[in-house]
């Protein structure tokens, strides 16, 4: 296995030649895999490796909250392809696959990486064989990636730039020190079975360097190019994991030696084992010049290789600052860049109203203002209104919350919220196990990441969830608005006089997509107890007095619905009647 960014390997990978790959199913695929024309044509689904599935084995025994590994392997991901489909899921986000320190028993996601270019051997079918044997692990990876793309669905691996595993100790024995504002500390490097030794000070000093110790490949193996000042919020380690300095600079030179051999190693991965996207983890921890030049080294890179639309999103992880979140997307013209950063964040701002929204603890005006400010924020980075959707990746929750949206007690509000993530502007991602109704919550982030197949029936097609996911789905791949249109939020009234986005909690969520003479109107009435009568404003350019119009979804209630467009004072209207917790999609 290569050791070194400069192995013959490595550059063996890089001038592959286009070929096509038969898979243990006996579908033929080409490498590379096609990219999708447009990334919003798809919904992700985003699953834990350790906590999805094993075919052989039960989840390690134990009540949750549970950090230590359970169990879940790349064999469990390919067993359940057919599941995943038939949900109508577009693309497998997957948590890393890098190997991680394997004296460390405790599960922190695969976000710790020992090795850059080695895959995990827990999450193989014969861990030992492949910690003994590289290659096993890259196989088993290999032939997943190949097998969700005979399935019709792209691969999205979920990377590191901002730290490594806990590659050494602090100077008094420390797994973690506070952050130290005078200089670096004494650091210990550790060897394969995790021990901190006394004389390893210096990594370029220690003799025969432990392949499954320090940190790889070799290029990293400099002291300088890690922060060594301790836990210090944006700028220092990640708890125990250790922060590289990507902002280091070879003096008198324009090199970033970090960051070389970052994208060097994730180019090397996405050629090897053919990948679409990357979801990148603690984006906002780096530099945001790092950030730009990372997404257009991936984009320019795949494109060298015949991936036209490789995706890359981050993490920045702000509620409300659209504008920290703009820094790291698109081409910002106000700071003159020269290039384009990542495609998409994850929408932090989006899912913390659209949650409250649909809990019925803020009002719907909320989500809609929010929206309105967004639209404000974007005009210097996305070209139209309707293209604001690709830079953004949406969600209910996931493994950095330490609770999921689903609560068994209110499961309406589960679809209410489903309905707005599938149809407002963005590429929605759901979190596995959302679709069997888990519902973990607690005071830590293990709460919200069960071993799914542990559960009884846990890959139940016949489960309610699963279905409605499955049919709304259907809907949005259908309905082109749905994925492209311009999004507004429709102004409601109770009295047909005074027409307003909904001011108090528990209100009516009403938003439309528009693309082209085609409007959509979404409606969920948020609150639990009591029904609603509305007028709701539409586009009057496109529906004239008395247009008809007829529901999408539900599909029972197609045929049992009728409204038509009226005038209300200079508006042009539909009056709708929900009850609690209900939704309608109409056209």
């Amino acid at each position: 296995m290569p050791r070194s960014l400069n192995d013959p390997v490595i550059q063996d990978v890089f001038n592959a030649q286009p070929t096509t790959t038969q898979t243990t199913s006996g579908t033929e695929i080409p490498y590379p895999f096609p990219s999708p024309e447009d990334w919003r044509d798809h919904w992700i689904y985003f699953l834990l490796v350790d906590r999805f599935n094993n075919p052989s084995h039960p989840p390690s025994p134990g009540e949750y909250p549970c950090a230590v590994y359970q169990g879940g392997n790349f064999s469990g991901i390919k067993q359940q392809l057919p599941y995943l489909k038939k949900l109508g899921v577009g693309a497998l986000w997957i948590s890393p696959v890098l190997i991680n320190p394997q004296w460390f028993k405790n599960y922190w996601g695969g976000y710790g990486t020992l090795d850059f270019l080695r895959i995990e051997p827990r999450f193989c079918d014969d861990p030992v064989s492949a910690l003994q044997d590289p290659t096993v692990g890259d196989a088993e990876f290999r032939s997943l990636v190949d097998e969700v793309h005979a399935h019709g669905m792209y691969v999205i691996l979920d990377i590191v730039l901002n730290h490594t595993g806990d590659v050494f100790n602090y100077e008094g024995m420390r797994d973690e020190a506070p952050w130290n504002d005078t200089g670096e500390y004494t650091i210990y490097w550790r060897d394969g079975q995790g021990q901190a030794r006394g004389e390893w000070t210096d990594i370029s000093n220690i003799p025969d360097r432990p392949g499954d110790g320090v940190v790889w490949p070799k290029e990293l193996q400099q002291n300088d190019f890690f922060r060594r000042r301790g836990d210090g919020g944006l700028r220092g380690d990640f708890s125990r994991m250790k922060e590289l300095v990507t902002e280091y600079l070879i003096p008198d030179t324009m090199i970033y030696p970090v960051r070389n051999h970052l994208i060097r190693a994730y180019q090397y991965l996405m050629a090897r084992f053919d990948l679409d996207g990357y979801r990148i983890d603690t984006l906002q921890y780096i530099e945001a010049d790092f950030a730009r030049v990372f997404g257009n080294a991936m984009r320019e890179f795949a494109l060298s290789i015949g991936k036209k639309n490789f995706f890359t999103f981050g993490e920045v992880w702000q509620d409300d600052d659209e504008a920290r979140i703009a820094e790291f997307i698109g081409r910002n013209t106000e700071k003159d860049e020269e290039f384009i950063g990542v495609d998409a964040a994850i929408d932090f701002p989006m899912r913390k109203r659209l949650v409250d929204v649909c809990k019925g603890v803020a009002p719907p005006k909320d989500l809609a203002d929010h929206f309105d400010y967004r639209l404000k924020i974007l005009r210097q980075i996305v070209s139209s209104h309707g293209d604001a959707g690709k830079s953004y990746v949406t969600f209910l929750d996931n493994h950095d919350l330490d609770r999921r949206f689903h609560n068994k007690q209110f499961p309406e509000q589960t679809k209410l919220a489903l309905i707005c993530l599938l149809c407002m502007q963005g590429v929605p991602c759901i979190y596995y196990g959302t679709e069997q109704g888990l519902d973990g919550a607690g005071n830590m982030r293990e709460y919200a990441r069960e071993a799914l197949w542990g559960l009884a029936n846990a890959f139940n097609e016949q489960e309610d969830l699963y279905q409605f996911i499955g049919e709304l789905s259907k809907l949005r791949a259908a309905v082109p608005a749905l994925r492209y249109g311009r999004q507004y939020f429709r102004p409601c009234s109770g009295d047909g006089v005074n027409f307003g986005h909904s001011p108090y909690k528990g209100g009516l969520i009403a938003f439309s997509r528009v693309l082209n003479d085609k409007e959509v109107l979404i409606l969920a009435n948020t609150n639990t107890e009591r029904g609603v009568v509305v007028d709701v404003v539409v586009d009057k350019n496109l529906h004239s007095e008395g247009s008809e119009w007829e529901v999408l979804f539900p599909l029972a209630r197609r045929g049992t619905f009728q409204t038509r467009s009226r005038s209300q004072g200079v508006f042009r209207t539909i009056q709708i009647e929900l009850s609690p917790s209900d939704y309608l999609i109409l056209t």
